[in-house]
């Protein structure tokens, strides 16, 4: 921990030292709206703070942002859509990693399963230029958005309504799904797709439309889906990854300095996430314990990832040098 606030306290320096030779004062002011599904009190949502006061210190209070939390503004769909029309009343949002629905095609391979060995793969990952091209591409394709930097929540765990311990007590279960890989994954363990939006999650798990949902630790707490889902296998099948989008529109009409501010904000706002993930979600995970929900820990992970094999190969033939070169920073 200690080396880690060295890390985080020199990036900060850097990127103030860097931005400091600057004349922001004759920068001209602007206000950023950043879209946020999770609530405040969330990783990615404390993540975001730590974007914004980066973003206004960085800029001497030039540049503002202004958060909406908990999908006010729409789900991840909805809201990609508003940053990518012409006058985008979303400039930057906090989305998940993989935006192969959206064109986005090498965005795929982070969120093929079982891919990240742990958490220190992953970062190594994130800071590496392989996510820099990846980060990259949606901007080189026109596809209206850019990536700033990676982050993750913590490796994704299905939690359910009734006790899961093996992958047989998957199927014909009612599992919500989204995106590309989560229905792959459905089809795999024979489980029934739910295609529901996150914001109405709850309510679905609480009726029973949905039996079975997936969301890292600390997801699982900040929405309290424990209370109508308290059952959770620890199966790990995805890492929680997550970045930070700008809309392309609002890059190319910022000066120099301006991209300079919001690049140097997410680079301080993916390290600070890596620095409070682990710890919040081993105090998440004490605070469900307490209050009486289950947390299963997985004996065969080999009867899991065998699961997904299908997935895994489909998921990497069409970039397979990249995907081995992710895998392999895992050594």
């Amino acid at each position: 921990m200690k080396k880690s606030l060295i890390l985080l306290s020199s990036i900060l320096i850097s990127s103030t030292l860097l931005l400091s030779c600057n004349k922001n004062n004759n920068m001209e002011k602007l206000s950023i709206v950043l879209a946020e599904v999770n609530p405040e009190t969330s990783i990615c949502g404390r993540m975001d703070q730590a974007f914004k006061s980066k973003v206004e210190q960085l800029s001497k209070g030039k540049i503002s942002v202004n958060i909406q939390y908990s999908g006010v503004l729409g789900n991840e769909s909805q809201i990609i859509e508003l940053m990518k029309a012409e006058e985008s009343s979303v400039q930057v949002a906090r989305v998940s990693a993989n935006l192969t629905q959206y064109g986005g095609k090498k965005s795929g391979l982070i969120t093929i399963p079982y891919t990240f060995a742990n958490a220190e793969h992953f970062w190594k990952f994130a800071k590496s230029d392989i996510a820099k091209e990846i980060l990259n591409e949606p901007y080189e394709m026109e596809l209206g958005v850019k990536g700033l930097c990676y982050a993750q929540e913590g490796f994704r765990n299905f939690f359910s309504t009734t006790k899961i311990e093996t992958v047989q007590d998957m199927k014909n279960l009612h599992m919500r799904v989204s995106g590309k890989i989560l229905p792959e994954i459905c089809d795999s363990v024979k489980a029934i797709k739910e295609e529901i939006p996150f914001t109405d999650l709850y309510a679905a798990l609480q009726t029973g439309t949905v039996d079975v949902a997936d969301q890292p630790v600390s997801n699982y707490l900040s929405n309290s889906f424990y209370k109508v889902a308290p059952y959770m296998i620890m199966d790990g099948h995805m890492i929680g990854a997550v970045q930070i989008l700008v809309s392309s529109t609002f890059w190319d009409s910022l000066s120099d300095e301006q991209k300079e501010i919001l690049q140097s904000a997410a680079d301080y706002a993916s390290e600070y996430c890596r620095l409070i993930s682990e710890e919040e979600e081993s105090k998440a995970l004490e605070i469900m314990k307490n209050e009486g929900a289950e947390f299963t820990e997985v004996e065969n992970s080999e009867e899991w990832q065998n699961t997904c094999k299908s997935i895994i190969e489909s998921g990497s033939k069409e970039f397979p040098d990249i995907y081995k070169e992710i895998i392999s920073l895992a050594k």
